[in-house]
């Protein structure tokens, strides 16, 4: 049992309890939520633009009981009570800056934002369960992708003086929100941050370090490497109060990956390839003994029984070698319709009956960068790629290259952006009574549960063999 008042601590390469006990934290993120991915709930494109035409569909005021419902829907104590019986203590929130600040009153931040957070962080308290508050896409969008709830392929952030002032000042609200709260294990202030020019994420951590111990001088502080949480060489020395956090998907695990072991996307990946990528990934918090924390791992399956067979025993390896290393973690993800979620939407659930012609069309166009393939418009995709290997063999755009610059561009944003009004018609015309039958989709009780992966993670919990 926690300290109830202590916060918790680094010390060393440990995180300690108020006692000065080490504690391991393993759980969940949960995507898809407060901050919401196309591919965890079915939508095309990135989440403002969803919202803005399914507003348009259904009015301000059903636009307000939608989603409002599917957030409280989509986690209760149901769910609180399930990780907590596998032996898991943490739960990652990410969060979309949109919820606590309009753009067009920046600066403003909206107390309302909270309440849905608040509400998950008592539940989890409530089962001993650890948060952690992750800001998943920030103002003017921390990376290139839709993840960030970008539009674009351009990360803003890092251009502009405005979009930093008002990240900073919506991190000194939630850490004055949530100070003291020993609960809540500590902020992720950037998820996946994205600089491409390495020059500027230090000094805008240091900033962000700054203003929020200058509020909240207690809790933790989790920082994600470069280019996707994976790249730490600009770093410099370790910081006070700061546990430092990867993200370390495996290339088998991904839609389009290859057998495991075996060859994925040109690279063969076996096991002893799992950990030296975990080593490389983690060599400045390994050299420097400071706490360490996996913040994403896991892969997606794919409804086949030998394919899934072997990412679960991808899973395995990596969970193995993160019990060898001591390491603290939290899978993607904890809920969604199907791909990855330990707990997802029945298949003949209102919510996946009602979005099903999207989900069809989205995946024979391969729209979700995550959860779709180009198998069926790779009759468009390789004569462009053949085009840009002729007339720009050098381009190399960052953060991966002219192949997936030209995925992102053509795929992710193109060919999602005009299934937004097809999305939002799907739901014309519903009362509050319909809406609420639909969300009840991603009710705890309403979803089906993974049972091998939930085997699997309660064999790598806090306190298992596995630890011993």
């Amino acid at each position: 049992m926690a300290n109830d008042t202590a916060l918790l601590a680094a010390r060393g390469n440990r995180v300690v309890d108020g006692e000065g006990n080490p504690v391991v934290l393993r759980g969940f993120g949960l995507g898809g939520w407060m901050n919401m991915e196309n591919f965890i709930t079915g939508y095309p494109a990135n989440e403002e633009s969803m919202r803005e035409a399914v507003r348009t569909t259904l009015g301000e005021e059903n636009y307000e009981i939608f989603f409002d419902l599917f957030l409280e829907h989509f986690f209760t104590e149901g769910d609180a009570r399930f990780i907590s019986s596998l032996g898991l203590n943490l739960l990652r929130l990410p969060v979309n800056y949109r919820h606590f600040e309009d753009d067009m009153r920046p600066f403003e931040i909206r107390e309302e934002g909270f309440r849905h957070l608040d509400r998950v962080v008592e539940l989890c308290a409530a089962h001993e369960i650890y948060t952690i508050i992750d800001l998943h896409a920030l103002p003017g969008y921390q990376n290139q992708h839709w993840h960030s709830d970008n539009p674009t392929h351009k990360a803003l952030l890092w251009r502009h003086r405005h979009f930093q002032d008002r990240t900073v000042n919506l991190w000194e609200h939630i850490a004055d929100h949530y100070r003291g709260n020993p609960w809540v294990a500590g902020y992720n202030p950037i998820n996946e941050p994205a600089d491409p020019s390495e020059q500027l994420i230090m000094p805008f951590y240091r900033r962000l370090y700054e203003a929020i111990l200058a509020v909240d001088p207690d809790h933790l502080i989790f920082l994600e490497g470069n280019r996707y949480s994976v790249d730490f060489h600009m770093f410099g020395e370790p910081w006070p109060g700061v546990v430092y956090t990867n993200h370390d998907y495996a290339l088998p695990g991904f839609i389009d990956g290859g057998p495991y072991p075996g060859v994925s996307r040109g690279e063969y990946v076996d096991r002893d390839v799992l950990e030296k990528t975990f080593l490389q990934r983690s060599s400045y918090m390994l050299e420097h003994e400071v706490p360490l924390w996996v913040g994403e791992f896991g892969p997606v399956y794919l409804g086949d029984e030998e394919a899934d067979r072997m990412r679960y025993r991808l899973l395995r390896d990596q969970l193995e070698i993160y019990d060898r290393h001591g390491v603290s973690w939290a899978i993607w993800t904890y809920k969604d319709i199907g791909l990855q979620g330990v707990q997802y939407t029945a298949p003949d659930s209102p919510w996946v009956e009602r979005i099903r012609p999207i989900l069809e069309k989205k995946t024979r166009l391969g729209v979700d960068a995550w959860g779709g393939t180009d198998a069926g418009v790779r009759h468009a995709m390789a004569p462009l790629e053949e085009l840009f290997a002729d007339e720009f063999p050098n381009y190399k755009p960052f953060p991966f290259g002219a192949e997936r610059e030209i995925e992102l561009l053509v795929r992710n944003i193109l060919l999602a952006e005009p299934m937004l009004p097809e999305y939002a018609e799907l739901f014309r015309g519903m009362d509050e009574g319909e809406i609420d039958a639909m969300m009840r989709s991603f009710s705890f009780e309403n979803c089906v549960r993974r049972m091998e992966l939930t085997s699997i993670l309660s064999e790598h919990a806090v306190g298992s063999g596995a630890l011993s």
